[in-house]
């Protein structure tokens, strides 16, 4: 009795549905999903009916990760529906792309769908937001789309924070990533690099130096602590090494050169090194052959003297 009561239940509930679908198709003769329905209610939409947004924060998607929606899909079906828009006669994605580019791949007719009013802007931030979420954009996707909402509806990043919920902070250090060598945004993109280990990087006023940290950074498999320091270290390096080019430009120098430039009877130049000990070089320049076996012979000759001339002097 029970099995027969079940059966009589299913075949009702089928009837219903079928008049339901008539109903709804005859709606659609005349009206648009938006009016023949409610936006809440879920429905089906022939999937070549429903195009990509070419403004989707999202521009990668990991192919395998794809082919295992894509399995999941055949064999279950798809459990959230696909959130569109009007957009002429086609309905445009807001969120949703992977679960629709994996029905694609396996072929499905139709895809469950909810309609929204949103406008332009409106689903640029629900896209955006759908996005974060899931945590589906890499860094500079995420940045990109941070610039996007300000450049294209005048957003600022106070505005930015309020309607997302992150903070202000947050959204500028993300977007201070588009200042990185192009190479080294290519490593945030394909997870070669953390944010956490390119940051520090910025500090670097040349591409070519973020370049080469990030490779050195890649390569030791730096923490993002050690690519701080690392880049501590560089900045460190330079400054010493513009310190060791600058000359100590006093009077006792000056007066050491010249008495030098006497001596030897060639241009003299003296480079100290950074530092509290006194140290550097002194270069003579010559201009010919014979200036220089001049100099080596008047050393020769200073070397044969039995009282060798001491200079002190302070820097």
């Amino acid at each position: 009795m029970r099995c027969e009561s079940t059966n009589r239940l299913g075949l009702i509930m089928a009837m219903k549905q079928k008049k339901e679908r008539k109903t709804l198709a005859a709606m659609m003769g005349e009206q648009s999903i938006e009016t023949a329905l409610p936006e809440r209610e879920v429905h089906e939409l022939p999937i070549g009916d429903v195009i990509p947004n070419e403004d989707q924060p999202r521009k990668n998607f990991d192919e395998q990760s794809l082919a295992t929606l894509a399995e999941s899909i055949k064999n279950l079906g798809i459990f959230q529906p696909i959130v569109v828009r009007k957009q002429k006669d086609k309905y445009q994605i807001v969120a949703g792309e992977r679960r629709y580019r994996a029905a694609l791949m396996v072929g499905l007719e139709t895809v469950p769908v909810v309609v929204k009013n949103y406008n332009t802007e409106e689903m640029t931030e629900v896209a955006l937001v759908e996005n974060l979420q899931r945590e589906g954009l890499d860094p500079i996707e995420e940045a990109l789309a941070y610039q996007g909402l300000m450049n294209t509806y005048k957003q600022t990043q106070e505005m930015i924070s309020a309607r997302l919920g992150r903070s202000r902070s947050y959204i500028a250090n993300m977007m201070r990533l588009l200042k990185l060598a192009a190479s080294v945004q290519k490593d945030l993109i394909e997870g070669d690099l953390t944010v956490g280990q390119a940051r520090p990087l910025l500090a670097l006023r040349s591409a070519a130096q973020q370049v080469e940290a990030a490779e050195r950074i890649k390569e030791g498999e730096l923490s993002a602590r050690q690519a701080e320091q690392l880049v501590k270290a560089m900045m460190s390096k330079k400054t010493k090494s513009k310190d060791a080019t600058e000359p100590h430009d006093t009077a006792e120098v000056r007066a050491l050169v010249d008495r030098l430039k006497l001596s030897l009877g060639s241009p003299v130049s003296i480079k100290f090194r950074a530092g509290k000990k006194v140290q550097g070089k002194i270069e003579i320049a010559f201009s010919s052959e014979t200036e220089l076996e001049r100099l080596i012979a008047y050393m020769d000759a200073q070397e044969s003297t039995e009282h060798e001339e001491t200079m002190e002097f302070r820097v």
